[in-house]
Parts: structure tokens; C-alpha cells; sequence
């Protein structure tokens, strides 16, 4: 029994550091922006550099797999598209609102994720899944109206646009995920994103290799606290405790953005904003624990 609860402890301090570490994701992404260095750049290296380190950890545990024919299409596919729209939609969105008004609207997504199971596979709506979208859309609407320096109608847009892509992305991963690896899907997922953002920067002109010292701490940082150590340690926790308490414990990934941007950046932290976001997490909780 100590050793389950040792297990289960364990399980749940690698989920939370896999949302602290996603919850800096938007910190790293104003500090990219004051150094002015273009997004498809910050991508680029964001998902290349985290895939040359996934793809070294499988190596060290001997989980080297490479999929093949349909699998690694969809992989290919996911990243190149789903991901990267996602990831693009999230750093566009921080150039409208604060990292951590960002960070929450984003958290809508289990919702559209709810709203898909049920356009495309039919699934019920009980009367949790209607309180849990209640709860999202009417935090959402709280955070819209929450602070003007903070907040932007086009910037919610957006930031729900990202919540859209990442809800397809993991509709379509969960089919995968019965035949697949997670790490190993992720795996394919990052490198596939990074070279469709090496097709946009290249397009645009905006795919630069920064020589000042201060812009690679930036692009390692994110790619490394912000991306791979997350993404290993939530599937890490994931093992232990199940999909549905990681989910729980992942929630602390917004409140981590929020603190982070209001004691780095003075970002506002009216009443609106906090009981919006705290909305928006309840209704993951409630989907979380049907």
C-alpha cells in the first residue's frame, strides 16, 4: 500500500511539473517578443530542438521506434498541421492579451474537445458535459470583458482558434493512441511541426538564426523547460495516475501563467479574471470526473 501511494505521490509531482513547465510557455513567449525574434523562428527551434531531445530520451530507454505507412502519416499530419496551428495561434495571441489571459482562454479546449466527441462519435451530453461547457464559455466570456490592457476580443479569437486546433489534435491522437506509444507519437508530432514552421519562416523571411546569446537562452529554454521536460514528465505522471487525475493535476498550468506574468511583467489580475479562470478550470475538473 506505501509503495501505491509512493507511486501515485510520484505520479502527481511529475504532472505538476509538466504544467508548471507548459505554464511557462507564455513567460518564454514575451520574452521572445521583446527580443524581437519572429514567431516561425521561436517555433522552428521550439519544436526541432524538443524533438532532437524526445527523440534522445527513447534512444537512452531503448523505445527507438519510427512508425510506418498510415501511422506515421497521421503523426506527420498532426504536427504539421494540428500542432503547429495550435502553437502559432497561442504565440499570435500573445501579441493581443497578457501571457496569462492567454494561458487561460486556452484551457477552453477541453470543452471543444467535448463538442467534437459529440459532432463526430456521437457521444451523449449528460448534465456534467453541459455544466462543464457552461462553466468554459461563461469564464471565457468573464476573461473577454476583464481588463482592457489585458484582454482583446481579437486576441480571444484567436487564442479560442488555438483551443479549436488543439481539441482536433487530440481528438484525432486518441485513435492513434491505442496502437501508439504517446512518446513515441509525440516524437513524430514535434519534428513535423518544426519543419512546417521552417516552410513558413523560409516563405516569409522570417526564419532567422540568432547570434545574440540572450535570443538562444530564450529558444532553449522553450524548448526545453517549456516543451520536452513537460511532455516527459506528463506522460510519466500519466502512467501512474490515469488520464483523468493528470488531466485534474494539469490544471494548475494556467494559475502558474497568471502568477508567473503578474510577478514578471505587472500583468493586471482584476476579479473578473480570476473567477473567470477559475470557471473555465472547474469545467475541466467536472469533464474530467464524468
Amino acid at each position: 500500500m506505501s509503495g501505491q501511494i509512493g507511486d501515485e505521490r510520484t505520479g502527481i509531482a511529475l504532472v505538476l511539473l509538466s504544467a508548471v513547465g507548459f505554464g511557462t510557455l507564455g513567460i518564454f513567449g514575451v520574452y521572445a517578443q521583446r527580443a524581437a525574434l519572429p514567431i516561425p523562428t521561436v517555433l522552428t527551434f521550439r519544436f526541432l530542438l524538443a524533438a532532437a531531445l524526445v527523440w534522445s530520451f527513447l534512444a537512452i530507454k531503448n523505445r527507438l521506434t519510427v512508425l510506418r505507412g498510415r501511422a506515421l502519416f497521421v503523426g506527420f499530419g498532426l504536427g504539421a498541421v494540428g500542432y503547429a496551428t495550435q502553437s502559432g495561434l497561442y504565440f499570435l495571441g500573445l501579441e493581443f492579451m497578457t501571457a496569462g489571459l492567454v494561458a487561460i482562454v486556452l484551457y477552453t479546449y477541453p470543452a471543444f474537445v467535448v463538442v467534437l466527441a459529440v459532432a463526430t462519435m456521437k457521444e451523449r451530453v449528460c448534465r456534467s458535459t453541459l455544466l462543464a461547457l457552461v462553466l468554459s464559455l461563461g469564464g471565457v466570456a468573464l476573461v473577454a470583458g476583464a481588463d482592457p490592457a489585458g484582454a482583446s476580443l481579437s486576441g480571444v479569437g484567436i487564442v479560442l482558434g488555438a483551443a479549436l486546433a488543439y481539441a482536433f489534435y487530440i481528438t484525432i491522437s486518441r485513435a492513434m493512441l491505442t496502437t501508439t506509444d504517446p512518446i513515441v507519437l509525440t516524437a513524430h508530432v514535434l519534428p513535423a511541426a518544426g519543419l512546417s514552421f521552417v516552410g513558413i519562416g523560409g516563405a516569409t523571411g522570417e526564419l532567422l538564426v540568432p547570434s545574440a546569446p540572450v535570443a538562444w537562452g530564450i529558444l532553449l529554454s522553450i524548448a526545453v523547460f517549456a516543451t520536452a521536460i513537460p511532455v516527459l514528465a506528463f506522460f510519466a505522471g500519466l502512467k501512474r495516475i490515469g488520464a483523468s487525475r493528470a488531466g485534474i493535476v494539469s490544471t494548475a498550468e494556467p494559475p502558474v501563467t497568471v502568477a508567473l506574468g503578474a510577478a514578471l511583467f505587472a500583468e493586471p489580475v482584476t476579479a473578473a479574471t480570476v473567477i473567470g479562470g477559475v470557471s473555465i478550470l472547474l469545467g475541466v475538473v467536472v469533464l474530467e470526473r464524468e
